[in-house]
């Protein structure tokens, strides 16, 4: 029973369908259209900064930011600075609870010519939870939560082309300590990522870029002892951008995203759901390559796991910002499907970045979500700081 709530909890914190009808009843033995791609650890696919969420979560083509760490390291070392930090807040589904949360800390370093690090750490915690065996008894009260810490090695391959690798610890707490039936799961994944940005000739400052993410290639994760392992969010993230200055101060880009969850399909070609045990044998990297073809309806719908993503952001000087976006998801697997909106603005040290949400559909959790970024330029901290001494 304890595993089965705290199952339910986590994943329902993330599962945003408003399929009303349509849904596989697994006990009625009968097909209906809704077959979500199933992944453990479902938080690490959050967007967690205010920039890419106030542009429809899209990252992995945008201008190099201090949250590139999430959606495409491969850009650092395309940076203007050479060093930042940056932290992320997101009261999640507020209109449902209030203390559920995700905070992220991420930040990077150009060491060298054409190299950086960076690192994040993103904690997903899902608030205060009452466990109790039957009616009769009082209960204990539990914080599940779940965390990942990453550091990634970029360079710069060629002008225009760059390269990263990440690797992640990720750990998922659902039992919050307590449980004795649902341990806490802990995985190893690498992330691999290539960014290309040109600039054009059509005004001064317009630029091309494309982007290709493929993150959480690794382990599988168990909250059972090693009795059954699932599967983490392996995805892959392809973008486009185009960015178009018309002077020296104002510049429009259009972005375009897609992604797909690198994940088996839990369900056989008749449409049946896969026995557990045979589904928890399948290899991560076997189910990378199945999850191109193990659609029940075939090529059509795979085409329906593709999620998409369209984003603008209008710059002023390259400090005030203006951004929106729309996200789409396909009603048979997930059916996530939202407007976004942003605002930002930046100074020589210090910039703030806001998003929100309107989602479609009644009664949808993701309605009015709100994120905030607050980043700071340690290069240009430090040499504020030096200018100060001098003066002084």
């Amino acid at each position: 029973m304890k595993r089965i709530l705290l199952t339910v909890l986590a994943l329902g914190s993330l599962i945003f369908a408003n399929a009303q009808s349509e849904y596989y009843d697994k006990t009625a033995a009968h097909k209906y259209n809704l077959r979500p791609i199933y992944t453990a650890v479902p938080s690490l696919q959050i967007a967690p900064d205010a920039r890419a969420g106030g542009m429809g979560d899209i990252g992995a083509s945008s201008a190099p930011d201090l949250n590139s760490q999430y959606w495409n390291p491969a850009k650092f070392p395309q940076m203007q600075s050479n060093g930042g930090i940056a932290f992320s807040y997101t009261p999640w589904l507020k209109n449902l609870v209030s203390d559920i949360n995700l905070f992220y800390l991420t930040g990077f370093w150009q060491f060298a010519p054409k190299q950086a690090l960076s690192a994040s750490l993103k904690y997903f915690s899902l608030g205060e939870v009452q466990f109790r065996n039957n009616d009769s008894d009082p209960g204990v009260n539990v914080k599940p939560n779940e965390f990942s810490v990453d550091l990634a090695y970029s360079r710069l391959l060629s002008e225009c082309w760059s390269a990263a690798v990440a690797l992640r610890y990720i750990r998922s707490d659902l039992g919050g300590g307590v449980s004795n039936e649902l341990y806490a799961g802990n995985a190893v994944a690498a992330d691999i990522a290539v960014y290309y940005l040109q600039p054009l000739r059509c005004g001064a400052g317009s630029d091309l870029a494309l982007g290709i993410d493929i993150s959480n290639i690794g382990s599988k994760i168990s909250f059972d002892d090693g009795n059954t392992k699932d599967f983490l969010p392996t995805n892959f993230r392809l973008g486009l951008a185009f960015g178009y200055k018309f002077d020296d101060y104002n510049k429009l880009t259009i972005m375009g995203e897609t992604n797909k969850l690198l994940v088996p399909c839990q369900y056989e070609k008749d449409g049946t759901l896969m026995d557990d045990k045979k589904y928890s044998d399948i290899s991560p990297i076997s189910g990378i390559f199945k999850s191109f073809s193990d659609a029940p309806d075939g090529f059509k719908e795979e085409l329906k796991e593709f999620m998409w993503s369209l984003g603008l952001e209008y710059s002023y000087q390259d400090q005030f910002f203006a951004r929106c976006g729309y996200f789409h998801e396909s009603q048979d697997k997930g059916n996530r499907k939202y407007f976004t909106f942003g605002a930002g603005f930046k100074l020589n040290i210090f910039e703030l970045q806001a998003a929100y949400v309107i989602a479609q559909g009644n009664n949808n959790p993701l309605d009015k979500t709100l994120r905030f970024t607050l980043g700071f330029d340690m290069a240009g901290l430090k040499t504020m700081v030096s200018n100060k001494r001098a003066q002084n």
